[in-house]
């Protein structure tokens, strides 16, 4: 069953009012408007006119506040953006409902094309890495670099930690989970985040923590936040089962753009074991792997992955960079600051 087969989403026009998504210093947020789709996008000033811009792309119940530990770091090289995809952050549900890893690549795609502002330094984590893929196969005019922290790529044996997560596309265990959890309080929810996508949660300060759980909070007041995580995870799920041409891997083969590859030793959902494999088949890539991070890299370590991408921004802007060969590292360091994740 595909995600467009399942129940419509209350539209946006009748859904309850919420607390403000919140905004770091120096973010702003605005609202853009696109056929069949909403998106918020969470935006930092560059240090200076001229940069080159970039986006950044969530995962699976994440929204774009996953990056605001990462952009601020890069505001000298790049001009940041980031997006809440259709249903997650402050984005209403897609009129359509198809929450696709190709319905999300092509709300990317719709942004880039209306804004303009292609071709970009590419970023994407977990779903998000999936779906710019896609985006940097099918549309490479687009993409200038593609930074990808913990790719979910077609695993043949999936780690019985992300089990849980990939039971969400089945019909039903969104509705059961919540009747089950109906007594868990935000922080609690919010621990389990942590304990799944963090290496060491006790690196996210007491801040951090209180801004999770008030987020939590607020997409807990959201009657569309299961139907999202739902039909996303099932929209996984179908991208992992899809042959030919469009097959995540074959169009990771495809991406022309220099990639960065980053992913975490303790990372519970995307394997460690698949970063050797992603290494061969992008062809232009870098691999950088940190054996104590999890699956949130960018939120854990945005220094160490900050570093990694003014290093892909030096090679790219070398001959050097049509060297074929991944180029491995491994670093440590930086104190988490938001612990607001996904998957």
């Amino acid at each position: 069953m595909s995600s467009t087969e399942l129940p419509p989403a209350p539209p946006a026009n009748v859904l309850p009012k919420v607390a403000p998504v919140r905004v770091a210093e120096g973010e702003r947020l605005r609202s853009v408007g696109l056929p069949g789709i909403t998106l918020t996008v969470r935006s930092r000033p560059p240090a200076r006119e001229g940069l080159p811009p970039a986006l950044y792309v969530h995962g699976l119940g994440g929204s774009s506040q996953n990056w605001s530990a990462l952009m601020p770091l890069l505001d000298d090289v790049v001009e940041s953006e980031a997006i809440d995809l259709p249903g997650f952050g402050d984005s209403p549900p897609p009129d359509d409902g198809n929450y696709s890893v190709t319905a999300h690549a092509r709300a990317v795609i719709r942004y880039l094309d209306a804004s303009g502002r292609g071709p970009v330094h590419l970023f994407g984590n977990s779903l998000g890495g999936a779906i710019t893929t896609r985006v940097a196969a099918v549309r490479p005019d687009l993409v200038r670099t593609l930074t990808l922290v913990s790719p979910a790529l077609p695993e043949i044996r999936v780690q019985r930690t992300a089990v849980p997560t990939a039971l969400l596309a089945l019909p039903g265990v969104a509705g059961l989970f919540t009747r089950l959890t109906r007594e868990w309080t935000a922080e609690q929810r919010v621990r389990g985040v942590l304990g799944l996508c963090y290496g060491d949660p006790a690196r996210v300060t007491p801040e951090g923590f209180r801004h999770a759980v008030e987020e939590m909070e607020r997409r807990l007041g959201l009657p569309y936040f299961w139907d999202a995580m739902a039909r996303s995870a099932r929209g996984i799920v179908n991208a992992y089962t899809l042959g030919g041409q469009h097959a995540l891997w074959r169009q990771a083969e495809r991406v022309l753009a220099p990639t960065l590859l980053i992913y975490g030793g303790r990372d519970q959902l995307v394997g460690f074991r698949m970063a050797q494999k992603a290494a061969r088949a992008f062809r232009d890539s870098r691999l950088v792997t940190l054996p104590e991070a999890g699956h949130v890299a960018m939120m854990e370590y945005p220094r160490t992955v900050a570093t990694a991408f003014r290093e892909l921004l030096a090679e790219a802007g070398d001959t050097a960079v049509s060297e074929r060969h991944p180029r491995s590292a491994v670093r440590s360091g930086d104190q988490v600051e938001s612990a607001n994740s996904g998957s």
